[in-house]
């Protein structure tokens, strides 16, 4: 008996470093006994595809939903004891049923990673608890994405990294089998004692990522500065197609508030061509008991895409600096001018009295 026991657990380490050989990381149980029929090789494959659409809209936050497909297989095995006896030959087959599971991926973790600065992940870990081989997740995992507001068109990958546990080895052992009258129901064994063997491995996949062209729009220079109480101040403004895309019939407009008030709040841009940059007037009226400090007036373009589609853009803050209204030397002159004439007739009254 302790021949056994020994060499049991010489082959129980023996099977640690075949199965540390093929896996990151390998565990047993606290206890191992039994004997090994075979040694299976192979184990879990997954893959991983976006579910539904992988196009997106800059400045998007989007859900990402991905699928993960386990296409784990078994590449071969190697028998490691022949049997002798009824019950031997019953736990060999039984071993090699058990053996079949290596690729099954157990307590699957992914995890979406962005090494691109114009995509950011919001959302943690999605845990998968078993993915049988041929099987895919039930339900797609969700991942928060968030593309930056002038990400370049194009497609990005993503990393999804995955990490999980297979078994990867079993050791098995019965004293004996009861006597069954009907052979075709399974065997039933005396003192069963089956030990499992565990791997733990990190599979890193891509997930692609599409931003869609689209023309896009940046503030590149402007010129505001007004006075309080001016009437019809010109407000210019320059903006760019920094997208993809060229536009036609754009037209910028103005959110007008308090103390700035405008009937002539739009401007015809007409057709912008990517790269281009064209420069507006705005017609700017000021509140005479507006405030002289640093204001800023939102804007935005409306046009019409290369599908025909009308289109807002984002909003564009435009820098206005109010200053305070200049003192009028116009009244006092006046004041004085009248002053000075009305003193002149007073004397020239007097002269003439004198004279008469």
């Amino acid at each position: 008996m302790e021949v056994k026991f020994a060499l049991c657990l010489a082959l129980a380490c023996t099977l640690a470093l075949m199965a540390a050989a093929q896996a990151n990381d390998t565990y047993i149980p606290s206890y191992t006994g039994g004997d090994n029929y075979y040694n299976f090789f192979g184990g879990p494959s997954l893959s991983a595809s976006v579910s539904g659409t992988d196009e997106f809209n800059r400045g998007d936050t989007v859900t990402l939903y991905v699928d993960l497909t386990n296409y784990g297989r078994i590449t071969g095995f190697k028998q490691d004891k022949v049997p002798n006896t009824a019950t031997e030959y019953a736990l060999a087959n039984a071993e090699q049923q058990e053996e079949a599971k290596i690729t099954t991926a157990l307590g699957v973790k992914a995890t979406l990673i962005s090494n691109n600065s114009q995509i950011e992940v919001k959302s943690g870990d999605q845990v998968v608890q078993a993915l049988k081989t041929g099987d895919k997740t039930t339900s797609p995992l969700k991942f928060t994405v968030k593309l930056a507001e002038h990400a370049p068109a194009g497609t990005y990958s993503l990393t999804l990294k995955t990490s999980y546990d297979y078994q990867s080895n079993v050791l098995v052992y019965a004293s004996n089998l009861e006597n069954i009258p009907n052979v075709n129901l399974p065997p039933t064994f005396v003192n069963a004692d089956w030990s499992y063997f565990y791997g733990h491995t990190t599979q890193t996949l891509t997930i692609p990522v599409v931003i869609k062209k689209k023309a896009d729009f940046e503030l590149v220079g402007s010129n505001g500065t007004l006075t309080a109480s001016e009437k019809k101040g010109e407000l210019k403004a320059t903006y760019k197609n920094i997208g993809d895309d060229p536009v036609k019939d754009a037209i910028a407009r103005l959110s007008i508030f308090k103390p700035f008030s405008s009937t002539d709040d739009q401007a015809y841009i007409g057709t912008l061509d990517p790269q281009e940059a064209k420069t507006v007037i705005f017609s700017i009226d000021v509140d005479s008991d507006a405030t002289p400090k640093d204001y800023g007036i939102n804007s935005e373009i409306k046009y019409t895409d290369v599908n025909g589609d009308t289109v807002i853009s984002e909003s564009m803050i435009i820098p206005v600096v109010v200053k305070a209204a200049s003192s009028s030397l116009l009244l006092p002159v006046a004041i004085v001018l009248i002053i000075i004439i009305a003193a002149g007739g007073y004397m020239y009254r007097r002269k003439q009295k004198k004279a008469a």
